[in-house]
């Protein structure tokens, strides 16, 4: 499913949270998985469920990371559920008055921030989470407030 679009626009730059954003809940299928494998290598009845605990954790972090597209359109940033297709929030791009990046330290060590757009009026705030590289975004999105061409990831090096 893609962003509904509105009369002429197109979409310039989207994404989906890193799969960095997930790291933690790798570590603790990683975790699960290893406690398996020591109690199947010691005999130890049930050891399948903890395979299976493992299994599942992987595929919640996929359907986690699919959950929202962001996506910055010629004429707002969109953050749509893809599962249903719904918008869960928009922001028009005159409307922007501030972006910023939030990174804690893990966050930088793996490259993941979350983009933080403030509305001009309305006190409206939109959270764009996870982003790999988040100041590369920042710069896309205020080069498209600026009205300058978007390098597509691809074309930028």
């Amino acid at each position: 499913m893609t962003t509904t679009l509105q009369g002429n626009e197109k979409i310039l730059w989207q994404a989906y949270a890193s799969w960095n954003q997930f790291a933690w809940l790798y570590l603790i299928s990683l975790i699960t998985a290893l406690r398996g494998a020591i109690l199947k290598m010691f005999g130890v009845p049930g050891w399948e469920a903890w395979f299976i605990g493992a299994v599942a954790l992987v595929v919640c972090s996929i359907v986690l990371r699919y959950w929202v597209r962001y996506a910055i359109t010629s004429r707002r940033v969109v953050i749509t559920n893809v599962f249903t297709g719904q918008e869960i929030q928009a922001i028009a791009l005159e409307d922007i008055g501030d972006i910023s990046v939030q990174q804690r330290l893990i966050a930088r060590f793996l490259g993941i921030g979350t983009l933080v757009l403030r509305s001009v009026r309305g006190g409206q705030v939109m959270l764009l989470r996870g982003i790999q590289e988040p100041e590369t975004a920042q710069s896309q999105l205020q080069a498209v407030r600026l009205g300058e061409r978007l390098l597509r990831p691809e074309q930028a090096g």
